[in-house]
């Protein structure tokens, strides 16, 4: 049923682009399944324990604990040597023989799609190598010390499956100081908050994709039986609601809004994104994607936040000989040099709203006191094709007694992993201040 339900609407997508040419077709195509793609790689994971039924965070910032401890303290393990115009995000993957600090067997968090130790991933290569920006050092994540600067304080990651990637990798390298408990999910488990019960720290993921209030009609596997019904003035109460209770906050989004979509504004229809028959005008993703940023942007800066608050930028896919659907597959086993890939049509579009909505909101935040900082993580996950699942998203994917079609996942990331660099940038972003 939902191959049958994805071949056709494959076959609508093709009859409405017979009248444009083969470059928009190539380009609209690759937008339509990445986005399938994108939600077909979601995943549940079982076994929680018993939880808060709460979404709601109980501030834990005590009086005598300040806001935000700046710069690290005295002792030569805290020592970061700075270069005052220092580019944390140009540079390049150098080789790390001491490996990643946490394994599958010593983090339980991981979960399964992502776990490609446990799934039987051969070569082991990818996981010895980390980010090294060009003009200043960047230290390895410190576990200890960061959990200690985040005494009495809270996190937040806001928007996709990609922000609980990241939200795994991060409870991992701090699980080999303190295991994580868990005190939240919500009814699906998409939305998460863990407490360090020593610190007094806790981290939640937020499911938020497009940022905005959107209705959403899809089943388990991903398959639409409508178009998302995207608000995109109206900004997603799941993490309004509780923005304050945050102290550092990373949001992020993009690739979710490549999906069907009708759009509405003041409660009635803008236009639509992708919407045969439907007798609306195509705007086309951009430009709900700028429209959403704005806002979100204007919402930052009008909240008087006085933490931190990071936009993580998207983040590309590595299919190669074909997308997930038409056997493409993510083979590589080392990362390559900047030159060798390019960002695809649609990641160069989703980066150039990003940095340009980020530019006017930095402008503003200098005169807000907001402390707003990008994330730019961009091209140098563009460098690392060797990181994700592909097909070791499955459990064993090529035993004898798998009879199911293997499918690549060259999205999200293997844990441990490239994506655990991430971690290191943000420490080093709170520790500049």
């Amino acid at each position: 049923m939902v191959r049958a339900a994805m071949r056709l609407n494959l076959k609508a997508w093709w009859w409405n682009l017979r009248k444009h040419n083969y470059l928009a077709v190539k380009f609209a195509v690759s937008i339509f399944f990445l986005g399938l793609a994108f939600r077909l790689l979601f995943s549940r994971s079982g076994d929680f324990p018993s939880v808060s039924h709460s979404p709601f965070l109980d501030k834990t910032l005590s009086p005598e604990s300040p806001a935000y401890v700046g710069g690290p303290e005295n002792g030569d393990e805290n020592k970061i040597f700075q270069s005052e115009n220092c580019d944390l995000f140009t540079g390049d993957w150098i080789r790390n023989p001491a490996g990643p600090v946490y394994t599958n067997e010593s983090c339980h968090l991981i979960e399964h799609h992502q776990n490609c130790m446990t799934n039987g991933r051969p070569d082991t290569q990818y996981l010895y190598w980390k980010w090294k920006p060009r003009d200043c050092e960047l230290p390895q994540f410190n576990a200890k010390r960061f959990l200690e600067l985040m005494r009495n304080k809270a996190w937040a990651l806001v928007g996709d499956s990609i922000s609980r990637n990241h939200v795994q990798s991060l409870l991992c390298i701090l699980s080999k100081v303190e295991r994580a408990v868990q005190v939240y999910h919500d009814e699906e488990y998409k939305s998460r908050r863990w407490h360090f019960p020593s610190y007094n720290f806790s981290v939640s993921i937020i499911w938020s994709p497009f940022l905005a209030k959107a209705a959403i009609f899809e089943d388990q596997n991903g398959v639409s039986t409508s178009e998302v019904k995207l608000h995109l003035d109206m900004l997603d109460t799941n993490w309004t609601s509780q923005y304050h209770n945050w102290d550092y906050i990373v949001f992020s989004s993009g690739k979710w809004f490549i999906k069907a979509a009708i759009y509405y504004e003041k409660h009635a229809v803008l236009g639509c994104h992708y919407c045969p028959g439907k007798n609306l005008t195509d705007i086309g993703f951009d430009v709900a994607y700028r429209k959403v940023l704005e806002n979100v942007f204007s919402f930052i800066l009008r909240s008087n936040h006085k933490g931190m608050i990071f936009y993580r930028t998207a983040t590309p896919s590595h299919f190669e000989n074909g997308e997930w659907f038409s056997g493409g597959t993510c083979k590589r086993k080392e990362p390559v040099k900047e030159g060798v890939l390019e960002l695809s049509v649609l990641n160069k579009i989703l980066r150039e709203i990003e940095l340009d909505e980020f530019k006017k909101a930095s402008v503003s935040a200098s005169g807000t006191g907001v402390n707003f900082k990008l994330l730019d993580v961009t091209q140098l996950s563009l460098l690392r094709p060797d990181g994700h699942p592909g097909p070791y998203r499955h459990f064993h994917p090529f035993a004898k007694e798998m009879k199911e079609k293997v499918i690549n996942d060259c999205l999200h990331w293997c844990l441990p992993g490239p994506i655990d660099s991430w971690n290191d940038l943000l420490m080093q972003m709170v520790l500049n201040g």
